[in-house]
C-alpha cells in the first residue's frame, strides 16, 4: 500500500513542480523517490518517512544556491534607462497618423504621445513608458505655460 502512496506523492509533487515557474517541490519528488525505493526494499514505515524527510532536506540544501540565482532581481537593461529621460521630438508625433520619433540617449526611437495629443517637431518631452519598440512621451511644460 505504501508504494502507491509514495508513487502518488511523487506524481503530485511532480505536477506541482511542472505547474510553477520556479523550484517549488522538486526536493519532495526526490524524497518520494527515496521512500518509494525503500518500500520496494521492504523498509519499515518509520524509515521511509525518515528517508523522505532527509532526502527532501538534502536536495533543498543542494538546490538553494540555484533557487537564489533564479530569484535574483532583474537587472535593468539599457533600454530601461530611457524611461523617465528627457528627449527631443525629431518627427512630429501624431498618434492618429501613426507617426513620430524622438531622440533620446543617443538613439532615435519611434514615439507616440501618452495622452494622444499631437506634439510638434523640436519639442522637449519626457519618456513615460515603452511598449515594444515605441516610446510613449509627454511634453515638458515650460514655466511660462504653467
Amino acid at each position: 500500500m505504501m508504494n502507491w502512496i509514495w508513487l502518488g506523492a511523487m506524481i503530485v509533487f511532480g505536477i506541482l513542480e511542472a505547474a510553477t515557474a520556479g523550484l517549488v517541490s522538486i526536493w519532495f519528488v526526490c524524497g518520494s523517490v527515496a521512500a518509494l525505493l525503500a518500500t520496494f526494499l521492504g523498509a519499515a514505515l518509520w524509515l521511509q518517512v525518515v528517508l523522505f524527510l532527509s532526502v527532501s532536506a538534502i536536495t533543498l540544501a543542494a538546490t538553494r544556491p540555484l533557487v537564489r540565482k533564479m530569484s535574483a532581481k532583474a537587472v535593468p537593461t539599457n533600454l530601461d534607462r530611457a524611461i523617465g529621460s528627457a528627449a527631443r521630438v525629431t518627427e512630429e508625433i501624431d498618434n492618429d497618423a501613426g507617426t513620430g520619433a524622438v531622440y533620446v540617449d543617443g538613439k532615435t526611437w519611434s514615439a507616440r504621445s501618452s495622452d494622444g495629443s499631437p506634439i510638434p517637431m523640436g519639442a522637449k518631452v519626457v519618456v513615460d513608458r515603452m511598449e515594444g519598440v515605441k516610446l510613449f512621451v509627454t511634453p515638458v511644460r515650460s514655466a511660462c505655460e504653467q
